[in-house]
């Protein structure tokens, strides 16, 4: 096996470029933060990112806890990966981390500032400090699988094949937001989940009012009750659909958090005013 390491120091960027990183220097598997990553999908391991202390981040990534690192050997043992690029902030960390997981020396070490200019240096270390973000190089359905309660956005990309009769393709990465950001702990308190989730509801045609928001936490995310009035004249079925719909997209994106299921509940029908009059002139 062939490895390969990126440095650079924490926030320049690296998980931003590791994909791209790694399609230039023919690597099958990235090791990035605890996680041994191979085509966009996390097959083992686990993120630094999800540690509760910076202290805890960095045992993870450098595999100090003894089931992380024979659960990532056993992988990489299994895969046999003719190249693999690591991830780290320094050749001594880099060092270390292959040395735990009975791996050879890197032939090349790839510095950030190889790949990187310095503004775009300045501007990963700026949203860094300013808004805590951190990129992990996975599809965010695989992210949130390790994540859960976390705020984590997609972030698509065009990689260009090096043989240009390949065609370009499109990947998929994930910015998530750590329990130890310098911004603190983020907590949703259940009357704004319950605010969202309502105001989602009324903005669908044919809902006249919500009656009743409830919020439960399951271990596989959140599962919301909603009953509502609709109005008559609409097909009662395709609002309850969207209205299905519209929740769980607003919610999910506007706290980052999994929404198991969401069960609407038409409680009352009611006329429209113009509707009853019209009935009523013509029964006269």
């Amino acid at each position: 096996m062939e490895v390969f390491a990126l440095i650079g120091l924490s926030g320049t960027g690296k998980s931003h470029r590791a994909v791209l990183v790694a399609h230039q220097c023919g690597a099958d598997l990235i090791l990035d933060d605890g996680l041994l990553i191979k085509d966009s999908k996390i097959v083992a391991g686990r993120s630094a990112k999800a540690a509760s202390t910076r202290i805890g981040a960095v045992r993870t990534a450098i595999f100090s806890d003894p089931q992380h690192r024979e659960e990532v050997r056993r992988e990489l043992a299994q895969m046999k990966p003719r190249r693999l690029l690591v991830l780290g902030t320094s050749k001594a960390m880099i060092q270390r981390i292959v040395r735990a997981l009975d791996l050879p020396l890197p032939t090349r070490y790839i510095s950030i500032h190889e790949i990187a200019t310095p503004e775009e240096i300045q501007q990963a270390l700026r949203t860094r400090r300013e808004q805590g973000k951190h990129v992990i190089p996975a599809p965010t359905l695989e992210v949130k699988r390790r994540f859960r309660g976390y705020f984590i956005w997609p972030l698509k990309f065009l990689i260009k094949r090096r043989d240009t009769r390949e065609p370009s393709v499109y990947v998929e990465k994930s910015v998530v937001r750590p329990t130890f950001s310098s911004l603190g702990r983020f907590f949703i308190a259940e009357r704004v989940l319950v605010a969202l989730a309502s105001r989602a509801a009324r903005e669908v045609d044919g809902v006249h009012r919500v009656l009743r928001t409830e919020v439960r936490h399951r271990p596989r995310g959140l599962r919301l009750r909603v009953e509502m009035v609709l109005q008559y004249r609409w097909a009662l079925r395709e609002v309850l659909r969207e209205a299905q719909r519209r929740v769980k997209q607003v919610v999910e994106y506007a706290t980052g958090l999994d929404v198991e299921a969401v069960d609407v509940v038409a409680k009352r029908l009611i006329l429209p005013e113009g509707y009853k009059a019209g009935k009523r002139g013509n029964s006269q």
